[in-house]
C-alpha cells in the first residue's frame, strides 16, 4: 500500500483547530478545493458510517465515509466510496495534537491507498499536495494562524 503525507504547524490551539476539523461535513468552510459537502440521508455528520459527498469547484465529486472519530485523540478517519481517482483502496486520517511548548496545534493528514505501480507517484502529489497540503493551509489561514 502507498502512503500520503502532509502535515504543519497551526497558530492556533489544538482545541481552537480541532473544533474546525472535526466537523466531517465542514470542509467546505476551510479547504480550498471543496465547494460544498453534505451528508447523505438523515444522519449526523459526527456519527461513525456517515457518508458525506463532496463537491469540487472544479465540478467533480467524491463520496467519503466516516469510519472512526476520536475526541481523545483529536482524529478522525475516513474511507473515500466514490471518486475520480484510480484507487482500489483508501483509507485517510487527519489528526490535530497540541505542541506543548508553544501550545500550537500540530495538524498532519495521511492516507494508505491501494492502487497500480505506475500511478503511484501522481496519486501521491494529488493527495499529499493537492488535498492534505492544501487543506492544512486553508485551516491555518482560517483559524488566523
Amino acid at each position: 500500500m502507498a502512503k500520503a503525507y502532509a502535515s504543519a504547524v497551526i497558530a492556533a490551539t489544538a482545541d481552537r483547530v480541532w473544533q474546525i476539523v472535526r466537523d466531517f461535513n465542514g470542509l467546505p468552510e476551510w479547504h480550498p478545493a471543496i465547494a460544498s459537502s453534505e451528508i447523505e440521508g438523515s444522519r449526523p455528520s459526527a456519527e461513525v458510517g456517515c457518508v458525506r459527498r463532496l463537491t469540487m469547484r472544479d465540478g467533480g465529486t467524491v463520496r467519503e465515509r466516516l469510519t472512526a472519530l476520536d475526541d481523545l485523540d483529536r482524529s478522525y478517519t475516513y474511507e473515500i466510496v466514490e471518486g475520480p481517482f484510480p484507487i482500489r483502496r483508501y483509507l485517510a486520517t487527519i489528526r490535530v495534537a497540541e505542541i506543548t511548548a508553544t501550545g500550537s496545534a500540530f495538524a498532519e493528514w495521511y492516507a494508505h491507498y491501494d492502487a497500480d505501480a505506475a500511478d503511484e507517484p501522481e496519486l501521491d502529489r494529488t493527495f499529499s499536495v493537492g488535498v492534505f497540503a492544501a487543506g492544512l493551509q486553508g485551516l491555518s489561514r482560517s483559524t488566523g494562524g
